[in-house]
């Protein structure tokens, strides 16, 4: 809670004056003290020397031999480089990027849990080292030189004890099942990966992917029915599920919509707590991977998008209307509703908009709608609704890896009364940098680009992923 504490006031203290006070606001001392008492690990051997072990978690936790501190000084570099470089482009000189960016970085914010955070994890199928196609966990190697090698995951160290048990026992099963796993499409086989799902108070929900082939609908139920029979009754039943579904897919992924989860036991829902707020989540809903650093990362986009006024009331004077760009189930916008007059979020997935508007009414939140469709698609047509325009708009968007669709980017650049954005990031290196530079670069018409540019004033790198390259990143681009 110190931790999330010290973050709100750092972003309370930002937003009134953030290129002047930055450099102040935020101290990191305490806790890189703390943290320096973690040991490192060993050095690197060559691979060709390497356990199994060793080169699975080279791959899935690459920086799992440093110790916190040295893994924070890292992602610290890669996103003053990575911001170094989109500040190059912007000036029309790529030698920047030797240098630092011209706004504000703040120091990268923990995560409050180091060990075990994921709340979701996805085993895969595949020949084992042993040569058995039935094992289940991570991949080493690579598919094109035809090497790939299934490795179980029970030492990686990002990953919690209760996925491990569920990825031991979906293994023994499959050994038991007389049909063949499903390695590849076009050869045959059926069973595939498995996702599990669990909250901070350990209720779990798995999720068993199948490929149908040519089955029969009764023989389908045969198998579905020994699956459920295992994890309720059987030895499975030492997961304790609280939710198992099991979805027929001739696709590698495919959507609610495509073909429906079918619950074979259990309750449809498991429910998280951010910041006070109850959310629910079914079995393909977008929620951070960490709740613990999800917390620290809500707190300061809360705050960047709508900052609290000075006496520390919750309620801002105008909080105008908050325009949530791939709300998923709805966290950011639900959060940050008490400060605004209106949210309106925006998610392709129609499930995930139904979460949202349930996750409304459960904490009894009036002033949010949510919107199914693609957001290239919505936003341009409620920014000629004058319901939605007439007072002060502050958009959040928080996109896939893919980035955001050039048509969003146009929306939010061409629409004046945009003030603020707030965007987050996992992989700012990738394609959200063409969006940093366009919502940044001089009006451009053949890109139909007319709108004032917008500046950023301002990141935050938050640690969501400990023991990988990778974090978020919040950018504030005003103008």
């Amino acid at each position: 809670m110190a931790l999330i504490a010290r973050s709100v006031f750092f972003c309370n203290r930002v937003v009134w004056n953030p290129l002047k006070t930055a450099h102040v606001l935020f101290s990191t001392n305490s806790q890189r003290q703390l943290l320096s008492k973690q040991p490192c690990k060993k050095q690197k051997l060559p691979s060709e020397h390497q356990p199994w072990e060793e080169r699975l978690a080279d791959v899935v936790t690459p920086l799992w031999r440093s110790c916190y501190e040295e893994q924070l000084e890292v992602k610290q570099r890669n996103q003053e480089r990575i911001l170094s470089q989109l500040c190059g482009h912007l000036v029309g000189d790529l030698t920047s990027i030797k240098g630092k960016p011209n706004f504000p970085v703040l120091p990268i914010q923990p995560s409050p849990v180091r060990n075990g955070y994921r709340n979701k994890s996805t085993f895969s199928v595949n020949k084992g080292i042993d040569g058995n196609p039935k094992t289940v966990g991570y991949y080493v190697g690579i598919a094109r030189q035809n090497n790939i090698v299934c490795v179980n995951g029970d030492h990686l160290i990002n990953i919690p004890e209760k996925h491990k048990l569920v990825a031991k026992c979906y293994q023994d099963f499959l050994r038991l099942s007389s049909l063949d796993p499903c390695l590849l499409f076009h050869t045959g086989g059926h069973w595939r990966e498995i996702t599990v799902r669990t909250n901070a108070q350990g209720h779990t929900m798995a999720i068993v992917y199948f490929h149908p082939q040519m089955l029969s609908p009764e023989e389908m139920a045969e198998h579905k029915a020994s699956l459920s029979d295992y994890f309720t009754s059987g030895p499975g039943s030492v997961c304790q599920l609280d939710s198992l579904f099991f979805q027929e897919s001739t696709m590698t992924r495919c959507s609610h919509e495509e073909s429906p989860y079918q619950l074979l036991h259990g309750v449809p829902y498991i429910y998280e707590e951010l910041l006070g707020f109850k959310f629910r989540i079914s079995p393909d809903a977008f929620f951070q991977v960490n709740q613990a650093a999800a917390e620290v990362l809500y707190n300061i986009v809360r705050d960047l998008c709508i900052p609290k006024i000075p006496d520390g009331t919750e309620r801002t004077p105008s909080g105008g209307t908050l325009l949530d760009v791939c709300c998923g189930t709805g966290a950011i916008g639900i959060i940050t509703s008490p400060r605004a007059d209106k949210v309106i979020g925006i998610e392709l997935l129609e499930q995930a908009v139904e979460d949202a508007k349930h996750n409304a009414a459960l904490n009894n939140v009036r002033n949010c709608e949510f919107l199914a469709g693609k957001a290239e698609v919505v936003l341009p047509g409620l920014m000629k609704d004058s319901d939605y325009t007439h007072s002060g708009l502050t958009a959040v968007v928080n996109p896939a890896r893919a980035g955001l669709h050039h048509r969003v980017v146009r929306a939010l650049r061409n629409q004046s009364n945009i003030r603020r954005v707030v965007f987050v990031s996992c992989r700012p290196e990738g394609e959200a940098m063409r969006n940093f530079r366009e919502l940044c670069c001089a009006p451009d018409p053949q890109k139909k680009l007319r709108g004032e540019a917008f500046r950023p004033t301002l990141a935050v790198p938050v640690d969501m992923f400990p023991h990988t390259p990778h974090c978020e990143l919040v950018l504030l681009f005003e103008r």
